[in-house]
């Protein structure tokens, strides 16, 4: 398991938390604005993490199709929580735990099993005060040791489902001193036909809020431009904020310039302010400058990745568009992702499969798209284009080379064909007696002894590297001899599970059982994003001398 980062977290300074809320509509950045806000913070010294509050009856996203949440991510260790988990990660290089996650289904269960064992003695069990209880018990637990809690609510103030979670931050807002207590409401300032920025949605988003006991102290108007100077006067005197808590987050082309643009805002001075925190940052010429310097660096080239799957989609592949992201940050170059759906292999398709530079070829679930996928893998394979394959990805990886390699027709994998010839991909020994779905997969972070000499070991620069894992199937035992003295070699194990693979006459062709795209970070690259983008600059440079 990955060891915890250390902290230099102020035990004087007691915790300070903000919450963001969101209204008018989901999906308008609270995530991001609350991921933004942390790492301004962190810039200045503070030791920040972040709580997601998820208002679903689920206990976690593990049983989510992607088209409902986007990507179920995968924490160190083995949690399955929404994607803005990913985005806390990345934007703090924090790693997060279950913890971190807080669900109505999770506080729900609680209180239920403690009902259950006699725990309320007797007592009528409630929303309140025992469901909120249990929802600030968790934000606190989470919060310990650090100097500064973001938390984010999920969903849009008025869902039903989110009203335990408003009533406890009504309650948290109470207990908390006023400077240790910050509420920022994210919302929609929309453009009339006119081309003015119109200011009732966040006026009645505020409304709601006031009427359950919560009173904004910062807003963020969520719009396609800056929030114009009438705006925020006229958001501000409707909304009972001072002009100078108005802030505006508009749209832009990478969300990690998105700190960025709320910093010349002002946004986290006026939250250190708020937070009586502006007297122990660091001074503005020592705050830490490398995400600035990173993200907006000139990228010297271009190189277009084809990833192949079967949601179109592309929340449910964040985590591996990211990587490549970060991958194109160390190389100085923009990654273009062609998107390539593996269930309609049309011609346009094909097309950019063709052109693409390289290919990576993603984890899933379920029969649906798998010949597509075991088609690019061919393709990658027999015209040596840099190739990487990831969870499900590995896996047809291994069927491709059994059926086209070693002749092994009937080769599939046991999870969508029970009764193949060749189940070359077979369920994990630890899951026959498995009936529940729901976080019983092999999850989190494990170790992966390399092997010495190889591709993998030139990857990593290391002879082992601990990765996150999200499955159920495997490479069966029974067929390592069959790939034994073939150019398809396994180099990295864990025990007797096969855990990366590579082909020796290639120029990249690497697949990993595990998830690398979790643990990638700006700055800090996932190593075989790394090497997939260093053999595709590699090529084409190649291909130049050769045509030269």
């Amino acid at each position: 398991m990955p060891t915890e980062p250390e902290t230099d977290y102020d035990p004087t300074l007691g915790n300070k938390f903000i919450f963001v809320t969101g209204g008018v509509m989901s999906g308008l950045g609270k995530g991001i604005t609350a991921a933004s806000t942390g790492r301004l913070l962190s810039n200045a010294g503070f030791d920040v993490t972040a709580v997601k509050i998820d208002p679903y009856l689920n206990v976690d996203a593990g049983t989510m199709n992607p088209y409902q949440h986007g990507e179920v991510y995968v924490l160190k260790d083995g949690g399955e929580v929404d994607l803005d988990l990913g985005n806390y990660e990345r934007f703090l290089d924090e790693d997060m735990t279950f913890d971190h996650n807080v669900t109505t289904g999770k506080a729900y269960k609680h209180v239920i099993e403690k009902e259950r064992a006699g725990d309320y003695l007797g007592k009528t069990v409630q929303i309140i005060p025992h469901v909120t209880n249990e929802i600030k018990r968790r934000i606190r637990e989470a919060a310990e040791g650090h100097d500064v809690c973001i938390v984010e609510v999920g969903g849009t103030v008025g869902d039903i489902e989110g009203m335990p979670f408003l009533e406890a931050l009504r309650q948290f807002a109470h207990e908390q001193d006023d400077d240790d207590f910050l509420l920022t409401h994210v919302t929609l300032v929309p453009y009339s036909k006119n081309g003015e920025q119109k200011t009732k949605p966040t006026q009645h988003s505020v409304k709601e809020l006031r009427s359950i006991g919560l009173q904004p102290d910062v807003l963020v108007g969520r719009c396609d431009d800056r929030l114009e100077p009438k705006t925020k006067e006229k958001i501000a005197l409707f909304c009972d904020v001072s002009t100078d808590a108005v802030f505006s987050n508009p749209d832009v082309e990478d969300i990690y310039h998105v700190p960025l643009l709320v910093e010349e805002e002002g946004l986290d001075e006026y939250v250190m302010h708020r937070l009586d925190l502006a007297d122990r940052a660091l001074p503005e010429s020592e705050r830490d400058n490398e995400w600035r310097e990173l993200v907006t660096q000139e990228t010297t080239g271009e190189v277009d990745v084809a990833l192949v799957g079967k949601y179109a989609l592309e929340d449910a592949y964040l985590s591996i568009h990211e990587a490549l992201k970060h991958a194109g940050l160390e190389k100085n170059v923009d990654v273009n992702v062609l998107w390539v759906d593996s269930d309609e292999m049309t011609e346009a398709h094909e097309r950019r499969l063709e052109e693409a530079d390289g290919i990576v070829v993603p984890g899933g679930f379920g029969s649906r798209g798998l010949d597509g996928k075991i088609e690019a893998v061919r393709y990658a394979r027999e015209n040596d284009v840099p190739f990487l394959g990831l969870c499900l990805g590995f896996q047809m990886a291994v069927i491709e080379y059994a059926r086209n390699v070693l002749g092994l027709e009937g080769a599939h994998s046991a999870e969508v064909a029970p009764d193949a010839e060749h189940p070359v991909i077979d369920i994990l020994p630890e899951q026959y007696e498995v009936e529940d779905m729901g976080g019983t997969m092999r999850l989190g972070a494990h170790e992966t002894a390399i092997e010495p000499g190889t591709l993998a070991e030139e990857v990593y620069g290391a002879t082992s590297c601990t990765e996150r894992h999200r499955h159920r199937y495997e490479v069966n035992p029974e067929y390592f001899d069959a790939f034994e003295g073939e150019d398809l070699v396994f180099s990295g194990h864990s025990g007797n599970r096969m855990e990366i693979l590579e082909l020796e006459d290639h120029p990249y062709f690497i697949g990993t059982q595990f998830h690398p795209e979790f643990r990638s970070r700006p700055g800090r690259a996932s190593p075989p994003f790394v090497g997939l983008l260093e053999s595709v600059l590699a090529t084409a440079e190649q291909r130049e001398e050769v045509e030269a």
